[in-house]
C-alpha cells in the first residue's frame, strides 16, 4: 500500500472529531495489521472503488462507540439500536468522506454506502491482495482504531504487499 493513502484519513479523523464532537484525537503509530480477529466490537465499514479500491473500517470498542455516538447525536443511544448504528455509518461515511475529498486532485475515487457491525468478536473480510493498516486513535471517551486496506486499482497484489512492506 502506498504509504500517502494513510495521511488523509489521520487528517479526516483529526477534523471530522474536533468539528463534529469537538473531541479531540491523538493519532498513535500505524502498524500493519496481523490476521483477521476483529479489532472492536463496533464496524462502521466503507468501500473505495474508482483509482483507489479497498476497504475502509471503524472500529471502536462497544463502550467508547457508545460515549462518541452520544456527542454526535446529542443524546444517549443503546449499542442495540438502529439509530446507533446509523450514527456508527454516518461517522464513517464523513470520515471516508473526508480521506476521498484529499484523493481528488490526483485520483478518481468513489465510497459506497456504509454497513455497520456490531457484536463480540465479528469478523470483516477485506481484500486479501492488499495488506490493512490500523491507525490506533485516543479519544477522552476511548479508543478505536481506523483500518484502511486499499490499493491502487492497477496494482497487483505482489506491488501492494511491497510498497506496504517497504513503508512500514
Amino acid at each position: 500500500m502506498d504509504a500517502s493513502y494513510i495521511t488523509p484519513f489521520v487528517k479526516s479523523i483529526q477534523n471530522v472529531f474536533s468539528t463534529m464532537l469537538q473531541l479531540p484525537v491523538t493519532v498513535n503509530d500505524p502498524q500493519i495489521k496481523q490476521g483477521t480477529t476483529p479489532s472492536h466490537d463496533v464496524s462502521g465499514i466503507i468501500g473505495m472503488s474508482g483509482d483507489v479500491v479497498g476497504t475502509i473500517i471503524l472500529s471502536f470498542k462497544t463502550d467508547a462507540a457508545e460515549s462518541i455516538v452520544a456527542l454526535f447525536c446529542g443524546e444517549k443511544l443503546e449499542s442495540g439500536s438502529p439509530d446507533f448504528a446509523d450514527a456508527v455509518g454516518e461517522l464513517v461515511n464523513m470520515v471516508s468522506g473526508g480521506a476521498k475529498a484529499q484523493f481528488t486532485d490526483t485520483k478518481d475515487v468513489s465510497i459506497s454506502c456504509p454497513s455497520v457491525i456490531v457484536g463480540k468478536d465479528h469478523g470483516v473480510a477485506l481484500p486479501s491482495d492488499v495488506p490493512c493498516v490500523v491507525i490506533p486513535c485516543t479519544t477522552d471517551c476511548g479508543e478505536f482504531v481506523i483500518e484502511v486496506a486499499i490499493r491502487e486499482a492497477g496494482a497487483t497484489a505482489g506491488a501492494a504487499a511491497n510498497n506496504a512492506s517497504a513503508s512500514a
